[in-house]
């Protein structure tokens, strides 16, 4: 039988869990992911896990934080004063706002926390420092 390796075009179902049996994210109900292997457009320990399978086959597997999102930082969290983000930009604590950094790089942040006078935002992602559990079930192999 065929297995999925690097290059190969592959079509799975998945449910994503963390160290407390959260959900953060699942296909089932839904369509399948498809991506290729080694195109960079999933998490590399989620590639690496899906290499070797064959159509049918399921598995779980638990992928460390350096492989999925990577470490948490927290020179990536910054506080502001209120004043600094625009009016009309929503500050409340989960909203998702953008920062342009001098020389024009866009940078992804949510707010964390809000005072009176500061708002706390976090550049890293909301999975980082995470390890993550992944239920897999290749569907095919184009």
């Amino acid at each position: 039988m065929t297995q999925a390796k690097q290059g190969d075009t592959v079509t799975v179902h998945y449910t994503g869990k963390l160290d407390d049996g959260t959900v953060f994210d699942s296909s089932e109900g839904g369509d399948p992911l498809e991506f290729s292997i080694g195109s960079g457009s999933v998490i590399p320990g989620f590639e690496q896990a899906v290499i070797g399978m064959s159509p049918g086959d399921a598995k779980t597997t638990t992928i460390i934080s350096e492989e999925a999102y990577g470490p948490y930082y927290d020179d990536r969290v910054v506080v502001v004063d209120r004043q600094q983000i625009p009016a009309e930009l929503p500050v409340d604590i989960g909203a998702q706002l953008q920062i342009q950094q001098q020389g024009g790089m866009v940078i992804p942040v949510i707010v964390t926390d809000v005072t009176d006078g500061e708002v706390t935002l976090d550049a890293n992602h909301p999975l980082a420092g995470e390890d993550l559990t992944f239920e897999i079930r290749l569907v095919s192999i184009a």
